[in-house]
């Protein structure tokens, strides 16, 4: 395995444990706001701190000069994703919003497989999300669907989101295209929200907590993403996100004392088995 997958690799780990972190903090402001507000203030901060670090005024110039399409479709992928899922997060419990929501890159690592081989890596990280989600609770009575409807939702723009954030990694655009996206991300939903809720738009007391959630749950993993999608097939990603939900686990474990069900250590031996697998493999092209 050479040095430039290690590294695209080790970009993918840090990007899901800022992830992971930021969704406390998320959920807990939902709570206490609504999620579009929330939304709103992850990709708004996010698109400020993008656009100034990466000088993105730059690449202005050179908009006209290229193929915008995908670049159009990134930031739907974005934008929608990023709703849908905090919408997801108000109304589920977070083990199971995650779980649903990944069922959009391993549906896109599944149509991605050129190999027989990686049907049993993808099939791993399957049987591991299923095992380490706890689907009791939906089984009670405050189940919310629209909850889960809006989690699936927001894992199929996760597929797009993957599936086009390779094409501008690769294209002119580089890095800019998430500090773009995320410009026109929040040219779309801050309208909306001074519409549907302005007043915690303009309270500063709100506006720090909005920083960090989009510190760490949008300018630095996007980040981070558009660097190792640079150099992983979306099968590698898809099935390496599995992660993800592991992560979330261990860190309630050593952090908040949340211990695990013996399903669950199951679980994390599944998804370990798919991303050593998958990680392992001899490379295809996408």
């Amino acid at each position: 395995m050479n040095n430039i997958k290690v590294l695209s690799i080790l970009y993918m780990l840090l990007s899901m444990i800022s992830t992971q972190f930021s969704a406390s903090i998320a959920k807990q402001m939902i709570m206490q706001l609504d999620a579009l507000t929330v939304t709103i203030f992850r990709i708004f901060f996010a698109a400020i701190i993008s656009f100034i670090l990466f000088k993105s005024w730059r690449i202005i110039p050179k908009l006209k000069l290229i193929d915008k399409s995908d670049l159009i479709l990134y930031t739907v992928a974005l934008c929608v994703m990023n709703t849908l899922f905090y919408f997801s997060l108000g109304k589920l419990p977070m083990g199971i919003a995650v779980g649903l929501e990944f069922t959009g890159p391993l549906l896109l690592a599944l149509l991605s497989i050129k190999q027989r081989i990686d049907y049993l890596w993808v099939g791993f990280a399957i049987v591991g999300i299923l095992l380490m989600v706890p689907w009791s609770e939906a089984l009670q009575l405050n189940f919310s669907f629209l909850g889960a409807i809006c989690a699936l939702g927001a894992g199929f723009c996760w597929a797009l989101y993957i599936y086009y954030g390779q094409r501008v990694a690769t294209a002119n655009l580089g890095i800019h295209a998430l500090s773009l996206a995320l410009c026109f991300s929040s040219a779309i939903l801050l309208p909306i929200g001074f519409i549907w809720h302005p007043e915690p738009l303009l309270t500063p007391s709100y506006w720090l907590q909005g920083l960090l959630i989009a510190i760490f749950a949008a300018a630095f993993p996007y980040t981070l993403d558009i660097l190792a999608l640079k150099n992983l097939t979306k099968l590698s990603y898809g099935t390496l996100s599995s992660l993800s939900p592991v992560l979330a686990a261990l860190a309630g474990l050593i952090f908040l004392h949340e211990y695990l069900s013996l399903l669950q250590w199951i679980a994390l031996f599944f998804i370990m088995v798919a991303s050593i697998g998958v990680t392992l493999r001899k490379e295809s092209v996408d």
